[in-house]
């Protein structure tokens, strides 16, 4: 019934389109440009859903595919295409979207139609990432979305909004000028810009470490890794809650989608080469930016360098293959570790996007996010405390919960390749239970700080819904992780397969 229908030129171009209606027909009427925008968030919704209950789970191949000549004489084509590992990232951007269109609904007072534009238009051109089997669609997409962020970090962000947008619209677009010109290099030696032919071909060692360190930039500056992760906390702490949500739910997982899209299965030897170096810098993140988390003040600062901590514990599943190749002579518990990456990848979407709309829903009430003018929360807002205390438990990895499933499998194959490794990663667990705990207690917990907390009312039904249905991911990927798994098994069956085997 769905295989006829281009389902993934739908999840693209439909929410662009609508993004596009809602400026012309929303600038004169907020509440029409909300409806507007939560329709079509919510169709572009259920047109995701087909990809997820038709997805044929036993086999890598990609699927719902949509081919069309597009620029003949650079060989670029119009290709689409999901397997295991991009259409879990897809259907998490399609749900994430209704959640910030509903969630800045009574917030943003102003320029309210082209708030809720600029997600949709986002959300599009997200969705083209992950779907985009032609590289040259996938970089035209990978750059398009930066401007949708820059507009709603610069417009609708706080006080030092034009710092954090430059600095931000600076490292990721310096970042990708190297992708750009790898993947130049790459049509050169291939005659195509297909993803599929680039994945196969022979490359020499040296080639390989050039194209691997390119992509390297690229993609570290986007998950963000240890050291040019500097531009996150800054983008997060002026962003509105909407941009934070989306930017650590989705646009951070672009990164470690890239390097399972390119540097893995194109670069495997050099990515064997240096897999020490991704090693080190991940586990940097977890160790050095957990303890930078503990002192910070500011809530929403606090949480963007967990994020920078967890997704350390991503790129570090990603490349333990070689670690436990090594150690174990097999690639046994290979496919563990790139698993566990993914789960993660899922995992903080969720939690993190439920961390920042829980500091949104503070902010709201009482304009601030220092920890220090809270106190005592939980005795105005004990409804919402239940569903942040679940949350931070999540973030700790309190088992389960989402939180604990990606970083169990990717500590247990840390084990296999190296104990120190884990040894190392399992810090983690230590000090997202500190930070977190220690932001919980002081902002929810102990007697009412002032007045202004006294006087909170709990969440209303708007905000119940959003973190009811958080809630319900968190708990559930976290109780039962099997469908997720049995999704993406044979993608990453194949990934190992290919990377096992040398390209030179």
């Amino acid at each position: 019934m769905f295989s006829d229908l281009p389902l993934l030129s739908l999840v693209i171009w439909l929410p662009i389109l609508g993004g596009i209606l809602v400026l012309a027909a929303g600038s004169r009427n907020a509440l029409e440009a909300r409806v507007l925008s939560l329709l079509i968030a919510v169709v572009t919704f259920g047109i995701s859903l087909p990809l997820l209950f038709n997805f044929n789970t036993t086999t890598a191949a990609m699927q719902f595919t949509e081919l069309h000549p597009w620029i003949s004489t650079w060989s670029i084509n119009y290709h689409l295409g999901v397997d295991g590992i991009s259409m879990p990232l897809i259907l998490l951007t399609t749900f994430t979207t209704v959640l910030v269109i509903i969630a800045g609904w009574d917030v943003v007072k102003s320029k309210t139609a082209q708030y809720m534009a600029s997600f949709l238009i986002m959300e599009g051109l997200m969705n083209g990432v992950f779907a985009s089997v032609d590289a040259a669609l996938f970089y035209v997409f990978w750059e398009a979305m930066l401007i949708p962020m820059f507009l709603i970090i610069g417009v609708w962000g706080g006080p030092r909004r034009i710092y954090a947008t430059i600095k931000f619209f600076l490292y990721t677009f310096f970042g990708s000028v190297f992708m750009l010109v790898a993947l130049i290099w790459l049509y050169l030696q291939s005659g195509s810009f297909s993803i599929l032919d680039f994945q196969t071909m022979k490359i020499g060692m040296e080639p390989q470490i050039y194209l691997f360190l390119a992509f390297l930039i690229a993609f570290a500056v986007k998950v963000p890794m240890w050291p040019v992760h500097t531009w996150l906390p800054d983008a997060h702490v002026e962003a509105p809650t909407g941009g934070s949500v989306v930017l650590a739910a989705i646009m951070l997982k672009m990164g470690t989608y890239g390097f399972l899209r390119f540097s893995l299965p194109i670069t495997p030897d050099a990515s064997h080469q240096l897999s020490w170096l991704i090693i080190l810098l991940s586990l940097i993140a977890v160790v050095y930016i957990g303890f930078v988390a503990i002192v910070q003040q500011d809530m929403k600062k606090l949480i963007a360098y967990s994020s920078i901590s967890h997704m350390g514990f991503v790129t570090l599943g990603l490349f333990l293959a070689w670690a436990i190749m090594t150690n174990t002579g097999s690639t046994q518990g290979v496919a563990l570790g790139i698993e566990g990456a993914m789960v993660q990848m899922i995992s903080h979407g969720f939690v993190s996007g439920a961390m920042f709309l829980s500091v949104g829903v503070l902010y709201d009430r009482m304009h601030s996010r220092l920890i220090k003018d809270y106190g005592g929360v939980a005795h105005a807002m004990p409804l919402f405390t239940g569903f942040m205390v679940l949350f931070a438990m999540a973030n700790a990895g309190l088992p389960g919960t989402s939180g604990f499933v990606g970083e169990f499998m990717v500590i247990l194959a840390a084990f296999k390749g190296n104990f120190w490794y884990a040894f190392l990663a399992g810090t983690t667990l230590i000090l997202g239970a500190s930070y977190t705990l220690w932001m919980v207690k002081r902002v929810f917990y102990g007697e009412v700080a002032n007045p202004q907390v006294a006087a909170l009312k709990d969440i209303n039904a708007r905000e119940f819904v959003i973190l009811g249905l958080l809630a319900l991911m968190v708990l559930g990927l976290g109780l039962w992780p099997a469908p997720l798994l049995d999704i993406m098994r044979p993608t990453v069956n194949h990934l190992v397969q290919h990377i096992a085997v040398s390209k030179l």
